[in-house]
């Protein structure tokens, strides 16, 4: 995994706004209507081509693909990849559209989903034994970005993909004994998926949204106590997901859901930045640009950050269409730089640019000024870092 050794380094959280054309395929792939197979997977292979060239030109320097080859969103992506699951109308709340958060500010959250629904709109149920069936989508992936990567000048590249907690969340289980037992058997398998990634030679980014948010949707009725006791086997569960996979080719991210909604609920970072660290990953991706996060920066102060490890902090955030002024940028990097050294800083976003295939939080023109800014603040951070 390639490091800040002489200036601060950029990446990002993984999904990037799809152009129309792909788009026009990824409708009809979701709603099941007929299209032309060659030519969805040449305007993929384009597409993922040419989203790598704009990362390039817009200075990021640890790019993915943008998430292209996901039909369904970054979590639920995974149905297309596991055998065992099967989907159904929800036999009650939807749990996509329920939390302290939605609790509270309830008015507001109607206003919002009339105008932007949740992304979810069917339950996922086990009803067969897991096994990894999307070798064939998976090396697909592979392929198209390694083939863009080819003569960029690029010497890291990473492929998000979600970890075992936020593997296909909310799924209900009627095949396997226990709960505890249906969650070791994804990890097994979706371990297949983690471990063709790094034989490639790509890094892999395990994406944890359900990390953090799990508390909004758990607390109440249960305790910060029962949350906690999850959130420290979910971590056991992510590392043996990790097994045989080596530690600096792994990435992974914690955000804190990254919808546009209050989050007044969320959990600190400082409640569970020691469970995210006992993660068997090189870097850690987080969440940290947003209003309601950004000053969790001096968390560092007290927490030391492992030797030999990478803090990939959010510092452009993707959720507002503001976009930062490179000295914000800088500053925000500084921070970070001086507390955890400056060759353990790797600049971010907060989170995906675009939340599913077809949802996206700024218009793609935002986007690319956002990267911009981040790399130009990149610039500023490292003149004042190094001199």
């Amino acid at each position: 995994m390639k490091r800040s050794t002489n200036r601060i380094l950029t990446t990002h959280v993984g999904s990037l706004i799809r152009p129309e054309p792909l788009r026009e395929f990824i409708r009809a792939r979701q709603t099941r209507k007929p299209y032309d197979e060659a030519a969805y997977k040449a305007c993929l292979a384009s597409s993922v081509k040419e989203v790598v060239r704009e990362q390039k030109a817009a200075g990021i320097d640890v790019p993915s693909d943008g998430e292209f080859g996901k039909s369904i969103s970054w979590s639920q992506y995974a149905l297309t990849r596991l055998s065992g699951f099967e989907r159904r109308p929800f036999s009650g709340v939807n749990p996509f559209a329920t939390g302290a958060d939605r609790t509270r500010f309830a008015a507001f959250y109607a206003e919002m989903d009339s105008r932007d629904p949740p992304n979810t709109n069917a339950e996922s149920v086990c009803t067969g034994p897991i096994t990894y069936t999307g070798q064939a989508e998976l090396q697909q992936d592979i392929d198209n970005f390694k083939a863009a990567l080819a003569g960029q000048g690029f010497e890291d590249g990473f492929l998000p993909v979600a970890a075992i907690s936020s593997v296909i969340p909310d799924r209900k289980n009627e095949y396997y004994k226990t709960e505890e037992e249906c969650t070791l058997a994804l990890a097994e398998a979706i371990r297949v998926e983690y471990k063709m990634i790094t034989d490639a030679g790509l890094v892999v980014q395990l994406d944890d949204a359900r990390a953090a948010v799990t508390y909004d949707r758990m607390v109440p009725p249960k305790t910060a106590k029962d949350y906690m006791a999850w959130l420290e086997r979910m971590v056991e569960i992510i590392n043996h997901s990790l097994e045989g996979i080596p530690e600096d080719m792994v990435r992974y991210h914690v955000c804190w859901g990254s919808w546009p909604g209050p989050h007044t609920t969320d959990i600190p970072l400082r409640d569970i930045v020691h469970q995210i660290l006992k993660i068997k990953a090189g870097a850690f991706v987080i969440e940290g640009a947003n209003p309601r996060h950004e000053h969790e920066w001096k968390v560092w102060k007290d927490v030391k950050l492992p030797t030999g490890k990478v803090l990939v902090p959010g510092v452009i955030s993707h959720a507002t269409n503001v976009v930062e002024h490179p000295e914000l940028v800088a500053e925000r990097i500084v921070r970070y730089a001086n507390l955890v050294g400056r060759e353990n800083v790797i600049a971010g976003t907060d989170c995906g640019f675009a939340q599913g295939p077809l949802l996206q939080r700024v218009h793609s023109s935002i986007m690319w000024a956002k990267f911009e800014a981040l790399a130009e603040g990149a610039k500023l951070a490292s003149k004042e870092l190094w001199g």
